[in-house]
């Protein structure tokens, strides 16, 4: 009987996942995440990072092996949740709306809830733009409205797939010092997935380097600094980092070849 290792908020144990057409994404994929823990999965296209992502979110089922929880399965539909790359908002609806969607659809009144919304949208840095529509703002403004719906259900767990990637540099240091603060004030565990080492390194508190298809974990760089801030940018110690980061995908990226 599968256990979770001591800590783990949830664990991967042994994960594999074929597709229909016989494509295998992932190969004994073992990760432990612990709760309140802000980790990264590193790793080219088509290693599996996103596949992951989604079993973790139950949205597809592992071919073998096993997720476990601490406690059992988080319960309710938006118990986890999930950021994907695109903000995938519904243009007719204002962000307030766009952000009370997963609220009405889990039947919360509006009137009941809407401070909390109001919140969440102050959280992200929306407060005074609840009445605005998707087409009235900026990308990284989008994207701020896909986190505060992601957030606003109160979940346990934050996935994150590449939710910065088709960003700007500028918008994305920001929303990464953001993010960094709502994750310090809400105390969510976040499961982040990146091509970016310097965002990887800059997030999280541990870096999950993994292997091409089918994919499975490489090697873990943990990153032992205090504060995230733009000094720690800067820093020969963030420098140190995203070298061991880099140096850990190279070789993973050589071993995957080889294989």
């Amino acid at each position: 009987m599968p256990s979770t290792v001591q800590g783990a908020a949830v664990s991967l144990q042994g994960v594999g996942k074929i597709f229909p057409n016989g494509v295998a994404a992932l190969e004994n994929l073992t990760l432990n995440i612990r709760a309140g823990e802000f980790i990264s999965l590193l790793g080219p296209s088509g290693c599996g990072k996103s596949t992951a992502l989604r079993i973790l979110a139950g949205l597809s089922e592992p071919s073998r092996g096993t997720v476990v929880w601490q406690g059992g399965r988080p319960q309710g539909k938006h118990a986890i949740g999930f950021v994907f790359q695109e903000p995938t908002l519904m243009p007719w609806a204002t962000v307030f709306d766009n952000v009370f969607l997963p609220l009405r659809l889990a039947g919360q009144p509006r009137a009941a809830v809407a401070t909390r919304v109001m919140d969440m949208l102050s959280r992200v840095g929306l407060g005074d733009f609840a009445m605005a529509y998707p087409r009235e703002l900026s990308g990284g403004m989008k994207m701020r409205v896909s986190i505060a719906r992601a957030l606003v259900t109160d979940p346990s767990l934050l996935l994150m797939d590449e939710p910065f990637a088709a960003l700007d540099e500028i918008t994305r240091f920001k929303l990464n010092d953001d993010l960094l603060a709502l994750w310090r004030a809400l105390g969510k565990t976040v499961v982040f997935v990146t091509h970016s080492v310097f965002e990887s390194v800059y997030l999280s508190q541990r870096v999950v380097v993994m292997m091409p298809r089918p994919g499975r974990v490489a090697m873990e760089v943990l990153v032992d600094a205090p504060s995230r801030d733009p000094q720690f940018r800067t820093s020969a110690e963030y420098a140190g980092f995203c070298r061991l980061a880099s140096e850990a995908l190279a070789r993973a990226m050589g071993t995957g070849a080889a294989a």
